[in-house]
Parts: structure tokens; C-alpha cells; sequence
């Protein structure tokens, strides 16, 4: 049976084996951790703004499981935030069972612990991937969904030093760029002083460690803002941050929580005894990372450099996904361009024609403006994203966003691409 291998069990990764298994060939998805999804395990927003469309594109194309997952371990629906609105907030402690699960259950052989360091590559072909513990894994295609974040060195030169993350390098190995030993030249981000790479956005509190009034406001509302003393706001950390659809002035005046399980605080860092100097947060403890009072993880310093299938240049049977496909933010942006590589990579062992999705589809239109984009220097300063930023006001003024499904599945029908994921 012909065979796609994918590396990196992030939320691409994942949308990437579904998609591929769906059409009937082996799949082994290797993840280097102890569990998947990732960056999943601690975001937790869904369907803000422009995602929902998204989303249900995703859906009208063939690929819900993982929306359903998400849909059913959301915890607020709905609710409204400081530039975003129709959000929904999943739980990040439950989410990850659900989606192993059902990886499993599709039949996907699943490799934890096992952490790719090298391929076998034959005339731009790549024949095998190394594993640490000397396995090589063969396969006809293969997907890297590895992301973009550390290793550990890498936040130690580009940011405040290893935070201790949910990535957790220092336990499981630093991440490697398959394209790179595959012989491409990675893209690298940069920050818009020019420096390279973005603080990942967000940290998350115990709940507990919280004052039970905001506590209980958090679990019953869904959001707290909380003001910030005059004397701490710092807006110029706004510019720092991965998620530039939050670099709102709200953002810098307020701690902004939001309810995913942990109370996610929509900030990269924020030094300890000034956090505890906010009413409420007197007791407060960081969940992820660990040292969320002087840092996070730093992402967007291995990019492959790619087509608009998916498909990485110079590598025959190489496709990409998530942020390891661009300067992506957001888990539907993994979920979606996860799909489509899983897709394509099918269509490639069985020599059919690769699907672009074309720019009527706000899928397609990121996957293109994206690319175009990253060609730039000003392109590399920017972070792209359904629910806000440079991406969604294009969205606007295309006429893309909507939140009306019946419209969104007329668009993709109209395309002649209604579950085109379901048939090669």
C-alpha cells in the first residue's frame, strides 16, 4: 500500500494524516513529544472573526472531524473580546485525548517519542526519514508539520531564554527542520525591528491561583479584563508578539483572560511581581510556560519555502503545513493548510493533478497572499491570520468574511469543490 509519512503531530499535522487516510493509503505520523497537537494543547480559540469562516469552508470541503472535536470540548460560545467577536474557547485539557483517538481509530500508526534528524534523499526524492533511535521510516510522500518554534538555542539567542514551554525541548529533543537536511533553504521571520523570529503570544494561569470572584466570572463569562496600573503599561511589548491581531491598545491596558480550561492571559510575558500587583492576581501561578514572567517560546525561524499546493520547492515529494508553511498564525490556519497538504500529498503518490484552491475560497486566498507576501522583507515582518491583522481586513475587503454557512457552502459548491476532500 503506498504510504505518506508526516512529521510534527501539531494540529497540521494531525488535519494532514486525516486527510490522507481518508483517501485510503498508509499513514504513519511521527511527533517527537509525549503528546499531539502541540501548540493546541495550551491556545484554545476558535471561530473569532474570520475563522468561522474558515472553518466552515474546511467543513464544505470534506474535513470536519476536527472542528467537531473542537466544537464539543468548547467551553464558552459566542463570546466577544477586545477585536474579536463569535468566539469560541475550547478546553485545553481535553482536547488532546479526543483528537489522539480518533488519529488512532482511522487506523494511522502513531509514533510518539520519536524525533526525525534525518532523510534519505535520492535525486530530490526523499526515500526515508531518520529517526533518533536509528529506524528509518520509508515512504512514497511524506508532510512536515515540525512548526517553526525553538529549539531551546533559539530562544535563548532571539528571545528571553527557554521558558520551559509545552513544547518542551530540553525533555524531548529540539526540533529539526526536515526541508533544511533535505537541502532547501528555510525562511526565517523577522520581528519588525528587523530582528528574527516572534514571541508566541499568550501564557496561561492556574485558575486556581486566582481570586475566586474572578474565578468565577472567568468560568461564567468566558472573558475578565482586568486594568493595568498606569505605571506597567508597556505598549510598545505589543509589537513583539506572534499575534498581531491582538496588538490593540486594550491589549496593552488590560490583562485580558479568557476561559480555555486555564485561564489563558493574552499577553507573551508579564513579569511576576508586577502580574501579582493586579487585583485578583495576588496568588497568581503561570501554568505554560513556566517562566512566563520573563518569556515565551519564539516561533517563525524554519519556514519552507513552498508552492501554493502545499508542495516544498526543490523537493519532489515534500509538502508543508501550519507554520512550518508560512508566517501562519492560529490553529484553524494549521487545520486548513494541514487538510489541504494531506490532500495533495495523495494526489502526488497517485500522479494526479495537485489542487490549488483558488482565491474565492478564504482558504485559498491566505495560502496564496501568504506566499506572495513572504517574498518581501516587509512580508516577513507581518503575521497572517483569519481573525484579524493585514490577512482579515483583506478578507473584509474581498468580500470573503462571512458567518453565514449557507452562503459559504454555495461559494464552495459554485467551485465544483463541495467535498472535494472525500474523492481524488
Amino acid at each position: 500500500m503506498n504510504k505518506v509519512v508526516i512529521i510534527g503531530g501539531g494540529w497540521a499535522g494531525c488535519a494532514a494524516s486525516i486527510a490522507a487516510i481518508k483517501l485510503g493509503v498508509s499513514v504513519v505520523l511521527i511527533e517527537k513529544t509525549d503528546m499531539l497537537l502541540g501548540l493546541g494543547n495550551v491556545g484554545g480559540i476558535m471561530r473569532n472573526n474570520g475563522r468561522y469562516t474558515a472553518a466552515e469552508e474546511n467543513i464544505f470541503l470534506g474535513r470536519d472531524e476536527l472542528f467537531d472535536i473542537t466544537d464539543k470540548f468548547t467551553l464558552h460560545k459566542d463570546i466577544e473580546f477586545p477585536g474579536h467577536k463569535h468566539a469560541y474557547l475550547y478546553d485545553v485539557t481535553k482536547i488532546e485525548p479526543a483528537v489522539r483517538k480518533l488519529i488512532l481509530s482511522l487506523g494511522v500508526e502513531l509514533k510518539l517519542q520519536k524525533r526525525a534528524i534525518d532523510v534519505i534523499l535520492e535525486d530530490d526524492y526523499i526515500k526515508g526519514i531518520v529517526l533518533d533511535d536509528g529506524e528509518i521510516i520509508y515512504g512514497d510522500g511524506f508532510i512536515e508539520t515540525t512548526g517553526s518554534t525553538g529549539p531551546m538555542g533559539n530562544c535563548l539567542k532571539y528571545g528571553n531564554g527557554c521558558a520551559m514551554c509545552i513544547l518542551r525541548c530540553p525533555t524531548f529533543g529540539p526540533r529539526i527542520s526536515i526541508s533544511q537536511k533535505a537541502g532547501v533553504k528555510d525562511i526565517v521571520g523577522m520581528k519588525k525591528d528587523g530582528s528574527y523570529g516572534a514571541f508566541s503570544g499568550s501564557c496561561k494561569l492556574n485558575k486556581d491561583s486566582l481570586s475566586i470572584e474572578i474565578k468565577n466570572e472567568l468560568e461564567e463569562k468566558g472573558v475578565v479584563l482586568l486594568p493595568i496600573p498606569q505605571e506597567d503599561i508597556k505598549r510598545e511589548k505589543l509589537s513583539k508578539k506572534v499575534c498581531q491581531q491582538y496588538a490593540l491598545d486594550e491589549y496593552a491596558e488590560n490583562v485580558i483572560l479568557l476561559d480555555t480550561g486555564h485561564a489563558k492571559m493574552m499577553t507573551p510575558f508579564y513579569p511576576l511581581e508586577k502580574l501579582r500587583k493586579i487585583r485578583g492576581l495576588e496568588n497568581a501561578r503561570y501554568e505554560d510556560p513556566y517562566s512566563g514572567g520573563i518569556g515565551n517560546s519564539v516561533r517563525y525561524l524554519s519556514i519552507a519555502p513552498r508552492d501554493n499546493t502545499m508542495k516544498v520547492k526543490g523537493i519532489k515529494n515534500l509538502f508543508c503545513a501550519g507554520e512550518k508553511s508560512g508566517l501562519f498564525v492560529g490553529h484553524t490556519e494549521a487545520i486548513v493548510t494541514g487538510s489541504l497538504a494531506g490532500y495533495n500529498s495523495v494526489r502526488y503518490v497517485f500522479n494526479r493533478e495537485l489542487l490549488k484552491l483558488p482565491t474565492d475560497l478564504a482558504i485559498g486566498d491566505l495560502i496564496y497572499f501568504v506566499n506572495k507576501k513572504m517574498k518581501t522583507e516587509e512580508g516577513l515582518k507581518d503575521r497572517y491570520t483569519f481573525a484579524g491583522s493585514t490577512y482579515f481586513n483583506r478578507m473584509i475587503d474581498k468580500g470573503l468574511y462571512t458567518t453565514n454557512d449557507q452562503q459559504i457552502r454555495d461559494r464552495v459548491e459554485k467551485l465544483g469543490l463541495l467535498n472535494i476532500y472525500n474523492r481524488i
